[in-house]
């Protein structure tokens, strides 16, 4: 996947703890926080299970997106999982080809 900037979802189990974040680099990004070289939140609760993304075309708008899903409601944050990725497959699988 080329460098661009991208907006994320992260699981811990369908359904589960969610983390929302924002990165230049979506491959990296997911690679660090399977290895737990991101200290903090998802660490702490084991959420690494990629379950949805949008790439953007600027960083800015990828940060702006990223605000706005923060501030959504759990229900509207499911959904939205759903829609993209209804299995709640582990979509990191295929970011990073392993």
């Amino acid at each position: 996947m080329p460098q661009q900037p991208a907006v994320y979802i992260l699981a811990n189990r369908p359904r589960g703890t969610l983390y929302i974040g924002v990165t230049g680099n979506l491959l990296q990004r997911i690679h660090q926080h399977r290895n737990g070289d991101i200290v903090g939140f998802t660490s702490r609760y084991c959420v690494t299970q990629l379950v949805y993304y949008e790439l953007a075309e600027e960083m800015s708008a990828a940060i702006v997106r990223e605000k706005r899903l923060k501030k959504w409601r759990r229900l509207w944050k499911l959904r939205l999982i759903e829609n993209f990725n209804p299995q709640w497959r582990d979509l990191g699988v295929e970011v990073m080809g392993a």
